[in-house]
Protein backbone atom coordinates (compact mmCIF):
# COMPACT_ATOMS: atom_id res chain seq x y z
CA UNK A 1 0.00 0.00 0.00
CA UNK A 2 1.43 3.64 -0.73
CA UNK A 3 2.26 5.40 2.49
CA UNK A 4 -0.34 8.89 2.90
CA UNK A 5 1.33 11.41 3.82
CA UNK A 6 -0.43 14.77 5.72
CA UNK A 7 1.29 17.99 5.88
CA UNK A 8 -0.01 20.81 7.73
CA UNK A 9 2.05 23.94 7.04
CA UNK A 10 0.25 27.55 7.05
CA UNK A 11 2.78 28.07 4.34
CA UNK A 12 0.93 27.17 0.81
CA UNK A 13 4.08 27.24 -0.64
CA UNK A 14 6.02 24.87 1.67
CA UNK A 15 2.73 22.86 1.14
CA UNK A 16 3.10 22.97 -2.42
CA UNK A 17 7.28 21.96 -2.21
CA UNK A 18 6.38 19.08 0.13
CA UNK A 19 3.71 18.03 -1.83
CA UNK A 20 5.99 18.03 -4.91
CA UNK A 21 9.17 16.21 -3.42
CA UNK A 22 7.55 13.77 -1.79
CA UNK A 23 5.23 12.65 -4.04
CA UNK A 24 8.35 12.31 -6.51
CA UNK A 25 9.55 9.72 -4.17
CA UNK A 26 6.30 7.49 -4.47
CA UNK A 27 4.16 8.63 -1.60
CA UNK A 28 0.73 10.09 -1.76
CA UNK A 29 0.30 13.45 -0.27
CA UNK A 30 -2.31 15.40 0.83
CA UNK A 31 -1.86 18.92 2.39
CA UNK A 32 -3.42 21.53 5.06
CA UNK A 33 -2.97 25.03 5.34
CA UNK A 34 -5.01 25.35 9.09
CA UNK A 35 -4.16 23.12 12.39
CA UNK A 36 -8.07 22.35 12.23
CA UNK A 37 -8.30 21.35 8.68
CA UNK A 38 -5.42 18.93 9.23
CA UNK A 39 -7.55 17.67 12.45
CA UNK A 40 -10.19 15.97 9.93
CA UNK A 41 -8.36 14.94 7.33
CA UNK A 42 -6.13 13.03 9.75
CA UNK A 43 -9.59 11.95 10.82
CA UNK A 44 -11.25 11.32 7.21
CA UNK A 45 -7.69 9.99 5.58
CA UNK A 46 -6.22 7.62 8.37
CA UNK A 47 -2.76 9.15 6.73
CA UNK A 48 0.57 6.94 7.45
CA UNK A 49 2.61 9.71 9.03
CA UNK A 50 1.61 13.59 9.56
CA UNK A 51 4.55 16.99 8.78
CA UNK A 52 3.25 19.57 10.64
CA UNK A 53 4.53 23.08 11.56
CA UNK A 54 4.48 23.70 15.24
CA UNK A 55 3.02 27.38 14.21
CA UNK A 56 -0.39 27.78 12.92
CA UNK A 57 -3.07 30.85 12.44
CA UNK A 58 -5.96 28.90 14.19
CA UNK A 59 -4.66 26.43 16.72
CA UNK A 60 -0.94 25.63 18.24
CA UNK A 61 0.84 22.94 16.68
CA UNK A 62 0.84 21.02 20.07
CA UNK A 63 -2.92 21.09 19.85
CA UNK A 64 -3.31 19.94 16.44
CA UNK A 65 -0.40 17.22 17.77
CA UNK A 66 -2.36 16.26 20.70
CA UNK A 67 -5.36 15.46 18.55
CA UNK A 68 -3.92 13.20 15.99
CA UNK A 69 -2.49 11.14 18.42
CA UNK A 70 -6.01 11.12 20.41
CA UNK A 71 -7.36 9.55 16.82
CA UNK A 72 -4.47 7.30 16.50
CA UNK A 73 -1.51 7.17 18.73
CA UNK A 74 0.53 5.10 15.98
CA UNK A 75 0.97 7.85 13.47
CA UNK A 76 4.37 8.93 12.82
CA UNK A 77 4.59 12.97 13.63
CA UNK A 78 7.56 14.84 11.90
CA UNK A 79 7.69 18.23 13.26
CA UNK A 80 8.76 21.76 11.98
CA UNK A 81 9.88 24.40 13.51
CA UNK A 82 12.19 27.43 13.64
CA UNK A 83 15.22 27.82 15.38
CA UNK A 84 13.67 29.91 18.32
CA UNK A 85 11.41 27.07 18.93
CA UNK A 86 13.19 23.95 19.34
CA UNK A 87 12.31 23.52 22.90
CA UNK A 88 8.93 23.70 21.80
CA UNK A 89 10.13 20.91 19.44
CA UNK A 90 11.14 18.82 22.12
CA UNK A 91 8.17 19.26 24.05
CA UNK A 92 6.22 18.17 21.17
CA UNK A 93 8.12 14.89 21.28
CA UNK A 94 6.87 14.48 24.80
CA UNK A 95 3.45 14.13 23.43
CA UNK A 96 4.48 11.76 20.96
CA UNK A 97 5.90 13.69 17.87
CA UNK A 98 8.52 11.28 16.19
CA UNK A 99 11.25 13.68 15.20
CA UNK A 100 11.51 17.49 14.05
CA UNK A 101 13.31 19.05 12.16
CA UNK A 102 14.37 23.07 11.89
CA UNK A 103 13.63 25.55 8.92
CA UNK A 104 15.20 26.01 6.91
CA UNK A 105 15.80 22.59 5.84
CA UNK A 106 16.90 21.07 3.12
CA UNK A 107 14.14 18.01 1.63
CA UNK A 108 16.94 15.16 0.85
CA UNK A 109 17.22 15.59 5.28
CA UNK A 110 13.45 15.38 5.43
CA UNK A 111 13.29 12.45 2.96
CA UNK A 112 15.68 10.66 4.98
CA UNK A 113 13.57 11.29 8.45
CA UNK A 114 10.13 10.95 6.51
CA UNK A 115 11.45 6.96 5.26
CA UNK A 116 12.96 6.31 8.39
CA UNK A 117 9.96 7.09 10.44
CA UNK A 118 7.38 5.07 8.52
CA UNK A 119 9.66 2.28 8.19
CA UNK A 120 10.02 2.67 12.31
CA UNK A 121 5.99 2.52 12.71
CA UNK A 122 5.77 -0.15 10.19
CA UNK A 123 8.38 -2.52 12.41
CA UNK A 124 5.90 -1.45 15.35
CA UNK A 125 2.87 -2.14 13.32
CA UNK A 126 4.31 -5.54 12.70
CA UNK A 127 5.00 -6.40 16.41
CA UNK A 128 1.76 -5.37 17.12
CA UNK A 129 0.45 -8.09 14.99
CA UNK A 130 2.74 -10.83 15.91
CA UNK A 131 1.40 -10.13 19.40
CA UNK A 132 -2.18 -10.57 17.94
CA UNK A 133 -1.02 -13.67 16.09
CA UNK A 134 0.75 -15.25 18.41
CA UNK A 135 -2.58 -14.57 21.01
CA UNK A 136 -5.11 -16.12 18.00
CA UNK A 137 -2.53 -19.41 17.50
CA UNK A 138 -2.32 -20.31 21.13
CA UNK A 139 -4.87 -18.50 22.95
CA UNK A 140 -4.46 -17.24 26.85
CA UNK A 141 -5.02 -18.55 30.53
CA UNK A 142 -8.63 -18.80 31.31
CA UNK A 143 -10.26 -19.44 34.69
CA UNK A 144 -11.18 -17.99 37.99
CA UNK A 145 -10.18 -21.37 40.34
CA UNK A 146 -7.14 -20.86 43.21
CA UNK A 147 -4.95 -23.38 40.76
CA UNK A 148 -4.84 -21.32 37.94
CA UNK A 149 -4.86 -17.99 39.58
CA UNK A 150 -1.53 -19.53 41.39
CA UNK A 151 -0.51 -20.51 38.09
CA UNK A 152 -1.08 -16.76 36.97
CA UNK A 153 0.62 -15.27 39.46
CA UNK A 154 3.82 -17.53 39.10
CA UNK A 155 3.26 -16.46 35.14
CA UNK A 156 3.49 -12.95 36.07
CA UNK A 157 6.73 -13.31 38.73
CA UNK A 158 8.74 -14.94 36.49
CA UNK A 159 7.91 -12.96 33.39
CA UNK A 160 9.80 -9.68 34.60
CA UNK A 161 12.95 -11.73 34.92
CA UNK A 162 15.08 -14.09 32.48
CA UNK A 163 15.54 -17.41 34.40
CA UNK A 164 14.59 -20.24 32.67
CA UNK A 165 11.25 -22.22 33.36
CA UNK A 166 10.08 -26.06 33.69
CA UNK A 167 6.51 -25.92 32.74
CA UNK A 168 5.07 -29.83 33.82
CA UNK A 169 1.32 -31.01 33.72
CA UNK A 170 -0.68 -33.60 31.85
CA UNK A 171 -1.22 -33.29 28.22
CA UNK A 172 -3.52 -30.35 27.17
CA UNK A 173 -3.57 -28.81 30.08
CA UNK A 174 -2.03 -25.68 28.10
CA UNK A 175 1.70 -25.47 28.53
CA UNK A 176 3.01 -24.18 25.60
CA UNK A 177 -0.08 -21.23 26.33
CA UNK A 178 1.55 -20.39 29.39
CA UNK A 179 4.50 -20.15 27.91
CA UNK A 180 3.16 -17.70 25.67
CA UNK A 181 1.71 -15.73 28.27
CA UNK A 182 5.41 -15.47 29.89
CA UNK A 183 7.44 -14.39 26.13
CA UNK A 184 4.07 -12.00 26.23
CA UNK A 185 4.95 -10.71 29.37
CA UNK A 186 8.43 -10.08 29.28
CA UNK A 187 10.91 -7.59 28.42
CA UNK A 188 11.40 -9.97 24.75
CA UNK A 189 7.67 -9.82 24.28
CA UNK A 190 8.66 -7.30 20.78
CA UNK A 191 11.23 -10.54 19.75
CA UNK A 192 10.58 -13.99 18.47
CA UNK A 193 8.98 -17.36 20.10
CA UNK A 194 9.94 -20.30 18.63
CA UNK A 195 8.58 -23.42 19.45
CA UNK A 196 9.83 -26.93 18.84
CA UNK A 197 8.54 -30.21 19.42
CA UNK A 198 11.49 -32.45 20.38
CA UNK A 199 9.48 -36.00 20.36
CA UNK A 200 8.31 -35.04 16.69
CA UNK A 201 11.85 -35.08 14.95
CA UNK A 202 14.70 -37.47 15.01
CA UNK A 203 18.13 -37.11 16.64
CA UNK A 204 20.52 -35.60 13.26
CA UNK A 205 17.04 -33.19 12.24
CA UNK A 206 16.13 -32.53 16.09
CA UNK A 207 20.11 -30.98 16.22
CA UNK A 208 19.61 -29.43 12.84
CA UNK A 209 16.31 -27.75 13.54
CA UNK A 210 17.63 -26.34 17.03
CA UNK A 211 21.23 -25.25 15.66
CA UNK A 212 21.16 -24.86 12.02
CA UNK A 213 23.33 -26.62 9.82
CA UNK A 214 26.36 -25.66 7.15
CA UNK A 215 25.94 -26.56 3.35
CA UNK A 216 26.61 -30.06 2.81
CA UNK A 217 26.65 -31.21 6.35
CA UNK A 218 25.16 -34.15 5.55
CA UNK A 219 22.92 -35.92 2.72
CA UNK A 220 20.19 -32.92 1.47
CA UNK A 221 21.91 -29.91 3.07
CA UNK A 222 22.03 -28.38 -0.06
CA UNK A 223 22.71 -24.56 1.71
CA UNK A 224 23.63 -23.46 4.92
CA UNK A 225 20.50 -22.69 7.46
CA UNK A 226 19.86 -21.13 10.67
CA UNK A 227 18.98 -23.13 13.50
CA UNK A 228 15.76 -22.21 16.12
CA UNK A 229 18.35 -21.17 18.31
CA UNK A 230 19.87 -18.33 16.41
CA UNK A 231 16.11 -17.80 15.24
CA UNK A 232 15.14 -17.29 18.78
CA UNK A 233 17.78 -14.71 19.46
CA UNK A 234 17.08 -12.06 22.37
CA UNK A 235 13.71 -14.01 22.35
CA UNK A 236 12.31 -16.83 23.42
CA UNK A 237 12.62 -21.20 22.96
CA UNK A 238 10.00 -23.21 23.97
CA UNK A 239 11.01 -27.01 23.93
CA UNK A 240 8.11 -28.62 24.05
CA UNK A 241 8.40 -32.54 25.59
CA UNK A 242 11.98 -32.34 26.78
CA UNK A 243 11.70 -35.44 28.69
CA UNK A 244 11.69 -36.79 25.07
CA UNK A 245 15.12 -35.45 24.17
CA UNK A 246 17.88 -37.67 23.25
CA UNK A 247 20.37 -38.12 25.61
CA UNK A 248 23.57 -37.07 23.24
CA UNK A 249 21.09 -33.51 22.42
CA UNK A 250 20.73 -33.16 25.90
CA UNK A 251 24.64 -32.93 26.52
CA UNK A 252 24.54 -29.83 23.86
CA UNK A 253 21.21 -28.09 24.92
CA UNK A 254 23.36 -28.07 28.30
CA UNK A 255 25.72 -26.51 26.86
CA UNK A 256 24.02 -23.66 25.33
CA UNK A 257 22.05 -23.13 29.06
CA UNK A 258 25.43 -22.61 30.38
CA UNK A 259 27.40 -20.60 27.70
CA UNK A 260 24.66 -18.99 25.32
CA UNK A 261 26.95 -20.51 22.60
CA UNK A 262 27.04 -23.25 19.88
CA UNK A 263 28.17 -24.53 16.41
CA UNK A 264 25.87 -25.28 13.43
CA UNK A 265 25.80 -28.87 12.80
CA UNK A 266 29.12 -29.67 10.07
CA UNK A 267 30.48 -26.33 11.16
CA UNK A 268 33.17 -24.58 13.45
CA UNK A 269 32.24 -21.17 13.69
CA UNK A 270 30.89 -20.19 17.32
CA UNK A 271 27.90 -18.72 17.57
CA UNK A 272 26.95 -16.55 20.23
CA UNK A 273 23.18 -15.84 21.30
CA UNK A 274 21.03 -14.50 24.08
CA UNK A 275 17.82 -16.89 23.83
CA UNK A 276 15.29 -17.38 26.92
CA UNK A 277 14.60 -21.26 27.38
CA UNK A 278 11.37 -22.79 28.31
CA UNK A 279 10.32 -26.35 28.90
CA UNK A 280 7.60 -28.01 28.88
CA UNK A 281 6.92 -32.14 29.62
CA UNK A 282 4.21 -34.37 30.43
CA UNK A 283 6.39 -37.10 31.87
CA UNK A 284 8.28 -37.15 35.55
CA UNK A 285 11.34 -36.44 35.07
CA UNK A 286 12.94 -37.99 38.00
CA UNK A 287 11.82 -41.38 37.13
CA UNK A 288 13.60 -40.55 33.50
CA UNK A 289 16.99 -39.62 36.01
CA UNK A 290 16.74 -42.68 37.36
CA UNK A 291 16.00 -45.02 34.43
CA UNK A 292 19.05 -42.74 32.80
CA UNK A 293 17.36 -41.42 30.13
CA UNK A 294 17.53 -37.76 31.26
CA UNK A 295 20.84 -35.83 32.45
CA UNK A 296 20.05 -34.90 35.74
CA UNK A 297 22.25 -31.69 35.89
CA UNK A 298 20.49 -30.80 32.82
CA UNK A 299 17.26 -31.42 34.91
CA UNK A 300 18.76 -28.38 37.43
CA UNK A 301 19.32 -26.32 34.82
CA UNK A 302 16.17 -26.23 33.36
CA UNK A 303 14.26 -26.43 36.64
CA UNK A 304 15.27 -23.00 37.95
CA UNK A 305 11.51 -21.96 38.04
CA UNK A 306 9.06 -24.61 38.23
CA UNK A 307 5.24 -24.21 37.24
CA UNK A 308 3.12 -26.86 37.37
CA UNK A 309 -0.36 -27.02 35.73
CA UNK A 310 -3.33 -28.79 37.07
CA UNK A 311 -5.46 -30.94 35.06
CA UNK A 312 -8.92 -29.87 34.28
CA UNK A 313 -11.00 -32.21 36.62
CA UNK A 314 -9.12 -31.12 39.48
CA UNK A 315 -10.48 -27.01 38.12
CA UNK A 316 -13.92 -28.17 37.17
CA UNK A 317 -14.52 -24.53 38.33
CA UNK A 318 -13.33 -23.24 35.04
CA UNK A 319 -15.09 -25.52 32.85
CA UNK A 320 -18.25 -23.10 32.38
CA UNK A 321 -15.79 -19.80 32.02
CA UNK A 322 -13.65 -22.22 28.87
CA UNK A 323 -16.71 -23.14 27.36
CA UNK A 324 -17.92 -19.55 26.62
CA UNK A 325 -14.27 -18.68 25.49
CA UNK A 326 -14.06 -21.46 23.09
CA UNK A 327 -17.87 -20.91 21.76
CA UNK A 328 -16.31 -17.13 21.59
CA UNK A 329 -13.14 -18.27 19.60
CA UNK A 330 -15.00 -20.87 16.86
CA UNK A 331 -18.65 -18.74 16.47
CA UNK A 332 -17.73 -14.73 17.11
CA UNK A 333 -21.06 -13.71 16.30
CA UNK A 334 -22.20 -16.10 19.69
CA UNK A 335 -25.18 -17.04 17.41
CA UNK A 336 -25.44 -20.54 18.91
CA UNK A 337 -25.30 -21.24 22.61
CA UNK A 338 -25.29 -24.46 25.09
CA UNK A 339 -28.05 -25.86 26.88
CA UNK A 340 -28.12 -26.74 30.30
CA UNK A 341 -28.35 -30.22 29.62
CA UNK A 342 -25.15 -30.26 28.04
CA UNK A 343 -23.46 -27.97 30.10
CA UNK A 344 -24.66 -30.79 32.97
CA UNK A 345 -22.45 -33.18 30.76
CA UNK A 346 -19.63 -31.13 30.01
CA UNK A 347 -19.40 -30.47 33.70
CA UNK A 348 -19.52 -33.86 35.08
CA UNK A 349 -17.32 -35.43 32.32
CA UNK A 350 -13.44 -36.16 33.72
CA UNK A 351 -11.81 -34.90 30.77
CA UNK A 352 -8.67 -37.34 30.13
CA UNK A 353 -7.42 -34.70 27.60
CA UNK A 354 -7.65 -31.75 29.50
CA UNK A 355 -8.35 -28.52 28.06
CA UNK A 356 -7.32 -29.61 24.27
CA UNK A 357 -10.49 -32.36 24.32
CA UNK A 358 -12.77 -29.65 25.61
CA UNK A 359 -11.56 -27.06 22.97
CA UNK A 360 -12.29 -30.16 20.19
CA UNK A 361 -15.46 -30.96 21.75
CA UNK A 362 -16.69 -27.77 21.88
CA UNK A 363 -15.51 -27.01 18.34
CA UNK A 364 -17.09 -30.05 17.17
CA UNK A 365 -20.56 -29.49 18.46
CA UNK A 366 -20.66 -26.34 17.25
CA UNK A 367 -20.16 -27.98 13.82
CA UNK A 368 -22.68 -30.73 13.93
CA UNK A 369 -25.55 -28.44 15.61
CA UNK A 370 -27.88 -26.94 13.06
CA UNK A 371 -29.97 -24.91 15.48
CA UNK A 372 -29.56 -22.02 17.70
CA UNK A 373 -28.56 -24.60 20.87
CA UNK A 374 -25.98 -26.92 21.73
CA UNK A 375 -27.38 -30.27 22.76
CA UNK A 376 -26.45 -33.90 24.62
CA UNK A 377 -26.53 -35.15 21.39
CA UNK A 378 -24.38 -32.69 19.10
CA UNK A 379 -21.22 -33.83 22.01
CA UNK A 380 -18.78 -36.35 21.14
CA UNK A 381 -19.16 -40.18 21.73
CA UNK A 382 -17.04 -40.95 24.75
CA UNK A 383 -18.38 -37.77 26.29
CA UNK A 384 -22.39 -39.87 26.01
CA UNK A 385 -20.66 -42.93 26.69
CA UNK A 386 -19.72 -41.76 30.32
CA UNK A 387 -23.29 -41.34 30.78
CA UNK A 388 -23.73 -44.99 30.61
CA UNK A 389 -21.61 -44.86 34.02
CA UNK A 390 -23.07 -42.51 35.57
CA UNK A 391 -26.69 -41.18 34.63
CA UNK A 392 -26.92 -37.31 34.46
CA UNK A 393 -30.09 -37.08 37.06
CA UNK A 394 -31.27 -33.53 35.26
CA UNK A 395 -31.68 -35.50 32.09
CA UNK A 396 -33.91 -38.21 33.61
CA UNK A 397 -32.22 -41.04 31.90
CA UNK A 398 -32.39 -44.81 33.15
CA UNK A 399 -30.06 -45.80 36.01
CA UNK A 400 -29.90 -48.88 34.37
CA UNK A 401 -27.22 -49.42 31.17
CA UNK A 402 -28.28 -48.11 27.51
CA UNK A 403 -27.26 -47.87 24.26
CA UNK A 404 -27.00 -44.14 22.31
CA UNK A 405 -30.01 -45.38 20.16
CA UNK A 406 -31.74 -45.33 23.46
CA UNK A 407 -30.36 -42.31 24.74
CA UNK A 408 -31.21 -40.54 21.41
CA UNK A 409 -34.61 -41.67 21.45
CA UNK A 410 -35.08 -40.58 25.44
CA UNK A 411 -33.98 -36.94 24.26
CA UNK A 412 -36.07 -36.72 21.54
CA UNK A 413 -39.04 -37.83 23.92
CA UNK A 414 -37.86 -34.91 26.14
CA UNK A 415 -37.90 -32.30 23.95
CA UNK A 416 -41.33 -33.39 22.59
CA UNK A 417 -42.54 -33.31 26.14
CA UNK A 418 -40.83 -29.96 27.18
CA UNK A 419 -42.40 -28.33 24.04
CA UNK A 420 -45.98 -29.67 24.46
CA UNK A 421 -44.87 -32.04 21.45
CA UNK A 422 -44.76 -29.09 19.27
CA UNK A 423 -42.64 -30.77 16.33
CA UNK A 424 -41.01 -27.61 14.69
CA UNK A 425 -40.25 -26.45 18.20
CA UNK A 426 -38.82 -29.40 19.57
CA UNK A 427 -36.80 -29.98 16.43
CA UNK A 428 -35.01 -26.33 17.04
CA UNK A 429 -34.01 -27.19 20.50
CA UNK A 430 -32.66 -30.12 19.59
CA UNK A 431 -30.78 -28.04 16.54
CA UNK A 432 -31.94 -30.55 14.11
CA UNK A 433 -34.79 -29.49 11.11
CA UNK A 434 -37.99 -30.66 11.04
CA UNK A 435 -37.52 -33.32 8.85
CA UNK A 436 -34.70 -35.07 10.87
CA UNK A 437 -36.85 -35.11 13.56
CA UNK A 438 -40.02 -36.83 12.03
CA UNK A 439 -37.10 -39.14 10.37
CA UNK A 440 -35.56 -40.14 13.75
CA UNK A 441 -39.65 -39.94 15.67
CA UNK A 442 -40.24 -43.28 12.81
CA UNK A 443 -36.75 -44.87 13.28
CA UNK A 444 -37.33 -45.02 17.20
CA UNK A 445 -41.36 -45.84 16.68
CA UNK A 446 -42.14 -42.21 18.75
CA UNK A 447 -45.86 -41.57 18.31
CA UNK A 448 -47.74 -38.48 19.25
Amino acid sequence: MIPRILVIDDEERMCWALERALGHEGYQVITATRGLRGIELAHETEPSLVILDLKMPDITGIEVLKKIKSINSNIPVIMITAHGTIETAIEAMKFGATDYITKPFKLDELKVQVKQALHLSNLENQVDFLRQELGKKYGKMVGQSDAIKEVSLLIRQVAKTNATVLITGESGTGKEVAAVEIHKSSKRADRPFVAVNCAALPEQLLESELFGHEKGAFTGATSKKKGRFEIADRGTIFLDEIGEMPISMQVKLLRVLQERCFERLGGTETIQVDVRVIAATNSELSSAIAKGTFREDLYYRLNVMRINLPPLRSRKEDISLLVNHFLSKFDPSRSKKISPEAMKILNNYHWPGNIRELQNAIERALIVCQGSEIQPVHLPRELLDSLKENADPILNLPESGFSLEELEKHLIIKALEKHNYNQTKAAKYLGISRPTLLYRMQKYGIKL
